[in-house]
């Protein structure tokens, strides 16, 4: 059995080619655990957040990456954030009826793609494309031609193993500064395009490369572990609260008793009493511990 939510790196030693390979369940089930999604949502999910995690591991960077889908569909809003840890959390939000087997198109409409790019230090970027593939990864693969980027394929899977949700997928790139030419680019896709989701799922990686490429020289580097983190806290909440004019913290204090923060991502609630206000207006430091 392969060791699930782990992302490894591969180069092909005669081509100037590097690839990914991520195959998530735990994540993937910790992502969907808060919420009833329908099963075209919860497919979906899965495929971003494979799709975010290859991304993450483009960059060269500390920082976040969010791949966001909006439209006027019955599926409004589903995001992944992920980071160069491959710290990953999501969630997607409804508006209608979602029939199990929605395509994308149907599922979010007149919509768009939006990639983020939050670098620790440095200039954050936003990408926005349109939803001209059938999937996320088509999409995906037209944002990286649209934005000059190096040729790249993404190829994702999803689906279940012992009862359990499943997603992995591969992704390939040409290497910056070096030229792998459109035929040598062109033929590794096709060998990897043969990729089952099965195999992705269940098979270690250097066993899913050894398939797909064995007539290739392939160097498989160590694996990175991806995990269902969110970056919630109550000091985070505690910022956020005091951004707002007093008189409304004190208005929600009225009429609620205490002003209740959700997380979406993660289902956590951050209480604040009105002598919890008091002291951050005071400028004390919110106790982590209080969650509910």
């Amino acid at each position: 059995m392969a060791n699930h939510d782990q992302l490894h790196r591969y180069l092909f030693e005669n081509y100037a080619v590097r690839g990914e390979l991520v195959s998530l369940s735990e994540t993937y089930q910790q992502v969907i655990a808060n919420y009833d999604y329908p099963p075209a949502v919860q497919t979906l999910l899965g495929e971003m957040l494979i799709a975010t995690s290859l991304l993450t591991a483009t960059l060269k960077f500390d920082g976040d990456i969010t791949v966001q889908l909006q439209g006027d569909g019955p599926l409004k809003l589903a995001v992944i954030n992920g980071n160069n840890r491959q710290e990953m959390r999501g969630v997607a939000r409804l508006q209608g009826e979602i029939a199990d087997g929605s395509t994308l198109h149907q599922m979010v409409g007149n919509g768009y793609l939006v990639i983020t790019i939050s670098p620790t230090e440095g200039e954050r970027y936003q990408g926005v494309v349109g939803l001209e593939g059938e999937n996320v990864a088509e999409c995906l693969e037209n944002y990286f031609r649209q934005s000059e980027q190096l040729p790249t394929r993404l190829f994702i899977r999803t689906g279940n193993v012992e009862g359990k949700l499943a997603a992995g997928g591969m992704l390939l790139q040409v290497l910056p500064a070096q030229n792998a030419t459109t035929d040598e680019f062109d033929h590794l896709a096709q060998l990897t395009m043969t990729i089952k989701g099965e195999e992705l799922f269940t098979l270690p990686a250097n066993e899913v490369l050894y398939r797909l490429y064995h007539q290739e020289e392939v160097t498989l580097y160590d694996p990175q572990n991806v995990i269902f983190r969110c970056t919630c806290s109550r000091e985070r909440c505690a910022d956020a609260l005091l951004t707002l004019p007093p008189e409304e913290m004190q208005q929600m204090l009225e009429e609620d008793g205490s002003i209740d923060m959700h997380c979406d991502y993660c289902g956590n609630d951050y209480v604040f009493d009105a002598m919890d206000i008091a002291e951050l207006h005071s400028g004390a430091k919110p106790a982590d511990d209080q969650i509910h």
